[in-house]
């Protein structure tokens, strides 16, 4: 299974496997990965509960990180905008 290409599907079953109990050397064994490949899915795949109703995973924390990012950059520039326009 080298240098293969897996589904989102396939990588999120293999994560609730290893999250129901089933051990990581096992996981690796039986479907021919590296283990540094499976602690990756795990680490991005696994969700933080951020508040009582809400849970994220590892990739939509960053994705959100990088539209605040941004956001916070527009701001800036509108800021800079303004404080042109109204010296006029």
């Amino acid at each position: 299974m080298e240098n293969q290409k897996y589904s989102e599907e396939f990588k999120q079953s293999i994560v609730n496997l290893y999250k129901s109990g089933k051990s990581s050397s096992e996981i690796t064994r039986e479907y021919g990965m590296s283990s540094s490949t499976l602690h990756k899915w795990i680490k991005k795949y696994t969700e933080i509960k951020v508040s009582d109703s809400e849970t994220l995973t590892v990739a939509e924390i960053k994705k959100l990180q990088k539209k605040l990012a941004l956001l916070e950059e527009e701001n800036i520039i509108l800021k800079k905008a303004m404080a042109i326009f109204t010296k006029e």
